[in-house]
């Protein structure tokens, strides 16, 4: 438990830095991408992340930690190509969702992602 804590305020405190960066700094992927991951008490949950910048690995809040259940279920409703990987850091086997509606099934496990 104390594990899954630390690692929803690791996430949220990513989050909060990428809202105070200037949106002139970097390139951003425009748009939702969304995921399902399971959370151990409350069972699934939608993922989501919105104007992810491009070309920087993501690993998927909710899917983080190696004892969790990968994501699945992943639509890319941003205007980049999103790569989606088994693993952590953008390792393991990967599969391309095209933008503007990309998205595979539940089938697809995945715990990161880079949008182009």
């Amino acid at each position: 438990m104390r594990r899954l804590r630390r690692a929803l305020a690791a996430a949220a405190g990513s989050l909060t830095l990428a809202l105070a960066l200037p949106a002139a700094s970097a390139h951003a992927a425009t748009g939702d991408f969304t995921y399902v991951y399971n959370d151990p008490y409350l069972g699934p949950l939608p993922g989501r992340l919105t104007d992810p910048p491009s070309r920087t690995c993501l690993n998927l809040p909710g899917a983080i930690q190696e004892y969790l259940p990968p994501a699945h279920t992943p639509r890319n409703h941003t205007t980049s190509t999103a790569t989606v990987f088994t693993g952590l850091d953008c390792t393991g086997d990967h599969f391309t969702l095209r933008p503007n509606g990309g998205h595979a099934s539940e089938r697809l496990k995945l715990r990161s992602v880079v949008f182009s």
